[in-house]
């Protein structure tokens, strides 16, 4: 056989999407190029490694065994490079981690300075809502995520990182309307959508208080419901954290009610059965010998 690691690459990406317009997309490569080499790959083997029904690629049993191996081929081959640079005394290795949306104002914060440490290191991020972050831990397709509730049942290793406070936020305009939790039945609330950890919080508050909801809007992002609240739509129990410009430069306030605020903690978590690497060794021995520092020094408007 005379397959190549790109080849591998291709069939993995094309067996991952379940689509080679999608690979092509995501590899950066033509369609034509995809199917030229994903062509070259089959030539190896006397059986089918995809099969197409209708206008859907699907990967045959065949196909996923050599998918898994694929992976593992890769991976050595990964290992090799990685393996050389450390007898060369660099640092290098990939790390991806997943992150629940509002923590993209937050783990930037806790990779500058490494990556400045360690430029041979990469690091990829991928913003999701809280039930995609977790059940991509259970899959363990990342090395890291990055939540603010962890689950009893998922067994991982925790760092915790800093408070996550979330607030009651609206307009200037319901100053006169908001005094106590029961006014809030008579204001449009924005939610976040279904699986998100902010609508959780949210709604175990109005359930606490005994809120009836009244009007309701659902909004796909905290950057919506921010804009939301600027433009006086609603009002709605966010994160702090993704509130710093809006409350100094734009026309909403926080109003404290009953119970309020609601405290959680920002938590790097990993899988406990992980083997880590030497870069993902020394990420989280980073985070924890500077997570104190860092937070003072670029949180401390939140405390």
């Amino acid at each position: 056989m005379h397959y190549t690691l790109h080849q591998l690459r291709i069939f993995l990406k094309v067996a991952d999407c379940q689509s080679i317009t999608k690979a092509a997309e995501e590899l950066h490569l033509t369609q034509p190029a995809i199917s030229i080499q994903l062509k070259k790959l089959q030539e190896q083997f006397e059986l089918p490694l995809t099969e197409v029904i209708g206008r859907q690629l699907y990967v045959t049993d065949f196909g996923k065994e050599i998918a898994i191996r694929s992976r593992r081929i890769l991976e050595e081959a990964e290992g090799i490079k990685y393996t050389i640079d450390q007898y060369k005394g660099l640092l290098t290795g990939k790390i991806k981690i997943s992150v629940v949306s509002t923590g993209k104002y937050v783990i930037p914060y806790f990779l500058k300075g490494f990556m400045d440490k360690y430029p041979g290191v990469d690091i990829s991020i991928d913003v999701s809502n809280k039930n995609r972050v977790i059940e991509g831990m259970y899959r363990n397709e990342s090395d890291f995520s990055l939540v603010s509730v962890v689950p009893d049942d998922l067994n991982v290793f925790t760092v915790e990182l800093m408070e996550n406070e979330l607030n009651l936020v609206g307009s200037i305009e319901f100053e006169d309307r908001i005094k106590r939790p029961k006014d809030l039945e008579k204001v449009t609330l924005l939610f976040r959508e279904d699986g998100s950890a902010t609508r959780n919080a949210m709604q175990h508050y109005l359930d606490a208080q005994q809120i009836k909801v009244g009007k309701a809007m659902e909004l796909v992002s905290n950057e919506a419901v921010k804009q939301a609240i600027n433009a006086g739509l609603g009002v709605s129990i966010v994160p702090l954290i993704g509130l710093r410009t809006a409350l100094k430069y734009e026309r909403i306030r926080i109003y404290p009610l009953k119970g309020l605020p609601i405290i959680t903690q920002w938590n790097l978590i990993y899988n406990k059965g992980k083997v880590l690497t030497p870069a993902q060794d020394e990420l989280i021995k980073y985070v924890e010998e500077n997570k104190e520092r860092l937070v003072k020094d670029h949180f401390i408007w939140t405390i």
